[in-house]
């Protein structure tokens, strides 16, 4: 199964549909609330290539992107193989 990392905050709509999306397809998830933990927000930025706003989903340590490119990925057929084999 793959390591995916979604960076959040607790009232972000996008955020919501995103874990929604992942927790449909049954997969796990490591979720790091950057709110709680405002560090994190810098090692988000980074790894997404500046990208400041939340989700931002990391598949296997590739950054995926926002709530819409992990959508626009899904309903291109993209995004199960990354997910691995479901349990």
């Amino acid at each position: 199964m793959a390591n995916i990392e979604v960076y959040t905050t607790p009232f972000c709509p996008f955020c919501h549909r995103a874990k929604s999306l992942l927790e449909s397809k049954g997969v796990s998830f490591t979720e790091i609330d950057v709110m709680m933990e405002p560090a994190k927000r810098s090692e988000m930025r980074e790894r997404a290539g500046g990208r400041n706003t939340v989700p931002q989903v990391f598949i296997d340590g590739r950054h995926i992107g926002g709530c819409d490119d992990l959508t626009a990925l899904d309903r291109a057929g993209g995004l199960d193989p990354l997910l691995g084999p479901q349990e």
